[in-house]
């Protein structure tokens, strides 16, 4: 494609900084940027960020990946942004912040996501069929937060939203709410009038719904162009058209070319998540979702979860090589604090590679900071069961990996089980770095992992739907099949399959029969 365009920019807004890119519209990207922005932690368990750092992150890489592409920047057709999700946002009267934000990670709302999961409301049912727990991390709980413990705080807001909602608003002067996020995160359901005013109701919290956007709008769908202020910050012309994005993970499902039933989205990296989509509603234990409209109109956004997974390989790296580096996605070598462990994960996984799968009789729980699904547990902890003066290093590193691909296979039974269709899983993060692991992945599956040829899922999928939004596409679906690639495919061996049977049920036995011994922190 020509210098000339069009060109559209995709912006993933994460946890420890932003990224833009410019992508043509084949999906190839041909300029990025990225810029950093810090995380406070005042107290344990809580988690701010500063929303004036995140619009001068989204200026600096904006402006550097026009520049990286170089390229005219009146040859961009449009710009869409995702972002962590729920990163929660109190605003006055002219969008100005009140507070430091409390990004996704904060759980001091605990004690209001029991009261809301108290309720038993029926718009609860997406919390694994209404059995709860309600995540602290969720908007409702954080809002009940602040007007429980910053009182006079909350009454002066006039705005409560997300992270992608506070940009959008000041790139084009108008507020508006994702239905992404919403729908995942806010207990919004469309076809049961929309934001929940019953669960609200009975939390004192009827003032809420007045407080969030009045407007909530699809995906893709343009939210408005950038205005004069706007344009000067990002070094883009007057008007470029905003579309609307979401929330990080799930953006990355379009990037990942998951917009039909039948194909998961799994993300690896220090946690692992599992997406997907069903042609109905769902709801059943150990099932999050699903969401309504929440990705594709008409579909169902499913989702499962495990706490820890990367971060427990970096872990036992730490422990067995020494120091206190790494990023725990199970693919870098990252250092921290200057210490680096002496033990690469090249080097782990070339010696895992020699043990035969089953560990002779390793069995690992990989609930190291708790479990997300189908065991929605806080409590649960992690363990190394089986061991023997015969098992060395090598034997507790594949444990590890085979206990996080069980993990994920024990949520997708649960999803089948349910009646989600799991034909195809498309991966990405850091297990796509270990052949090793991507192989056990796909051996204890018994499924096909593709991989795509542009491993920044979320960004790609901005760029989707800005694409979308300009009309060079007629449909999500349509956009993400013509801008995905495929790579390569790793598939599942059978014999390979069938060796796994035992230690995978002993795996699934694991939970139950520790946590009849688990003592509390």
């Amino acid at each position: 494609m020509s210098k000339a365009g069009p060109f559209v920019i995709g912006v993933d807004g994460g946890t420890e900084g932003l990224r833009a890119g410019v992508f043509d519209l084949s999906g190839t990207p041909i300029g990025q940027c990225a810029l950093p922005y810090k995380t406070d932690f005042p107290k344990p368990g809580w988690a701010e960020q500063n929303p004036a750092d995140w619009w001068n992150a989204l200026g600096h890489a904006v402006r550097g990946a026009v520049a990286d592409a170089d390229i005219a920047s009146d040859a961009i057709a449009a710009i869409c942004l995702d972002t962590t999700c729920c990163s929660v946002v109190a605003l006055d009267g002219e969008g100005k912040p009140l507070r430091p934000a409390l990004i996704w990670m904060d759980v001091r709302a605990s004690r209001e996501a029991d009261k809301v999961c108290a309720t038993g409301d029926a718009a609860l049912r997406i919390n694994n069929d209404g059995a709860g727990p309600v995540s602290a991390e969720w908007m409702i709980p954080k809002a009940l937060w602040l007007k429980t413990h910053q009182r006079q705080l909350y009454e002066r807001t006039v705005t409560i939203c997300e992270y992608q909602d506070y940009l959008n608003f000041h790139l084009t002067g108008r507020m508006v709410a994702s239905i992404n996020t919403v729908a995942a995160r806010w207990h919004y359901q469309r076809s049961h009038g929309g934001y929940q005013k019953g669960l609200l109701d009975k939390l004192g919290l009827s003032d809420l719904a007045e407080k969030w956007p009045a407007e909530v709008i699809a995906l893709g769908s343009q939210i408005g162009g950038l205005t004069p202020r706007a344009a000067r910050h990002l070094g883009l012309s007057e008007g470029t058209p905003v579309a609307q994005g979401g929330a990080d993970a799930q953006i990355g499902m379009i990037g990942l070319g998951v917009v039909r039933p039948g194909t998961m989205a799994l993300i690896t990296g220090s946690s692992h998540l599992q997406l997907g989509l069903a042609a109905a509603p769902v709801h059943g234990p150990g099932i999050w979702g699903t969401y309504e409209d929440g990705l594709i109109p008409g579909l169902h956004v499913v989702e499962g979860g495990q706490a820890s997974t990367g971060s427990v390989l970096n872990w036992f790296r730490n422990l067995a090589g020494g120091g206190d580096g790494g990023d725990g996605d199970g693919g870098n070598d990252e250092r921290n604090n200057g210490a680096a462990p002496s033990l690469s994960y090249e080097q782990m996984s070339a010696e895992a590679a020699a043990i035969a799968p089953g560990c002779n009789g390793l069995t690992v729980l990989d609930h190291f900071q708790g479990a997300r699904t189908p065991h929605t547990d806080s409590t649960s902890r992690g363990a190394i069961t089986g061991l023997t003066l015969n098992h060395s290093r090598a034997h507790i590193t594949r444990a590890i990996m085979e206990s996080v691909a069980f993990g994920t296979a024990l949520i997708l039974e649960t999803m089948q089980r349910g009646g989600i269709a799991v034909g195809e899983i498309v991966i990405a993060g850091g297990v796509t770095r270990s052949p090793l692991w991507l192989q056990i992945h796909a051996n204890i599956a018994n499924t096909p992992l593709r991989i795509t040829k542009v491993p920044d899922a979320p960004a790609l999928g901005s760029a989707i739907l800005a694409a979308v939004c300009t009309g060079q596409f007629a449909t999500i679906e349509q956009a993400s099949e013509q801008m995905v690639s495929v790579a390569r495919v790793i598939e599942p061996g059978p014999a390979a399959h069938e060796r796994y049977g035992q230690s995978y049920a002993a795996y699934k036995r694991a939970y139950s029969a520790l946590k009849a011994i688990h003592l509390e922190d």
